[in-house]
């Protein structure tokens, strides 16, 4: 047990879920001090960006 990797699944869908919360909260915290609008491309792409950057630091 103290080996194991996880179920990739389980983290793939715990990475999103954690990475989206993060995009929407920054993306809101830009647009409440103008520095960007809230848009949810913005969280897509933001979501996306943190997701490959969480996975390259794990691996």
């Amino acid at each position: 047990m103290a080996n194991s990797q996880g179920d990739p699944r389980v983290l793939f869908v715990m990475n999103l879920v954690l990475s989206a919360g993060f995009a929407t909260l920054v993306v809101w915290g830009l647009s409440v001090v103008d520095a960007l609008a809230f848009e949810w491309q913005s969280v897509v792409a933001l979501t996306g960006i943190l997701m490959v950057v969480t996975y390259l630091v794990v691996r």
